[in-house]
């Protein structure tokens, strides 16, 4: 006789799960507007924290590159006998600052400086490089003794990716020829075993042979070697400095000083 007075507790039921579905959707849309404010509160204070820090590193570049910082005068080269310089290819074009930058080398006293790039771009602006730069040496036509090299000049190596594996394969395969030889001459039909002595001689025979860098600076975005050969960095502290166009002279120098003071427990 009453069908509404049936069907009344079901609208309402529906009616309370309508309104617990729309509350929930609020609760979520708050919380979900707290998560977000937080996030921008989190990446406020982050980004603060960082701007601060590199206030501070530029204040402290300063500092170093004008002397106030008596300790940074004086750096004990003598544990740096060969510095490596990895930058990102792309920067690699930028070159007055890979200039710049060998300047200051230059004007602080290292005289040993690998610069590699990946794709090979400031082995194509070598001469441009050189032309700037009135006490450097080619690594390839310093000689085999670097005794021979002016204590005024600095001895540079231009390095690439090409550099690497098919180096160790061009001296793995210049071993192989050279020992099948002897053996079918001396009919020595022992295994050869080969160390490490004999590839550096082989490396440095087909012209891919340079000093191991004991100190390697990385310009780029990038938090790693960029593919420099890993066999000559066996013993060698990577340091990222940041991109090639925020370079500051003190901040080069401070990475030196750093090294220096380092003590190293064993030898090559």
């Amino acid at each position: 006789m009453f069908p509404g007075k049936k069907a009344f507790p079901f609208q309402r039921q529906m009616e309370l799960r309508n309104e617990m579905q729309r509350a929930y959707c609020c609760i979520a849309q708050i919380g979900n507007l707290v998560l977000l404010l937080l996030w921008h509160i989190l990446h406020f204070i982050v980004s603060i924290f960082y701007f601060v820090l590199g206030i501070a590193r530029v204040a402290e570049s300063y500092f170093i590159s004008s002397g106030f910082l008596k300790k940074y005068k004086s750096l004990n080269l003598g544990k740096l006998r060969c510095l490596a310089i990895v930058i990102e290819s792309e920067e690699a074009y930028q070159t007055l600052q890979v200039i710049e930058l060998l300047q200051w080398l230059g004007a602080i006293g290292v005289k040993s400086v690998c610069l590699y790039d990946k794709e090979g771009v400031m082995k194509k602006s070598k001469q441009a490089i050189l032309g700037k730069l009135n006490n450097a040496v080619i690594f390839e036509e310093s000689g085999e003794n670097d005794k021979l090299v002016d204590h005024n000049h600095m001895m540079l190596e231009f390095a690439s990716f090409s550099d690497g594996k098919e180096a160790v394969t061009k001296a793995a395969n210049l071993l192989f020829m050279k020992y099948l030889k002897l053996n079918k001459l001396a009919g020595d039909q022992e295994g050869q075993i080969f160390t490490e002595p004999h590839m550096a001689e082989a490396l440095k025979a087909i012209g891919c042979k340079g000093a191991d860098p004991d100190l390697l600076l990385v310009y780029g975005p990038a938090r790693c070697h960029l593919g420099f050969a890993v066999w000559r960095i066996r013993y060698t502290e990577i340091v990222h400095m940041g991109p090639l166009k925020s370079m500051r002279y003190g901040s080069l120098i401070k990475a030196i000083y750093k090294f220096t003071m380092v003590r190293q427990n064993y030898g090559k």
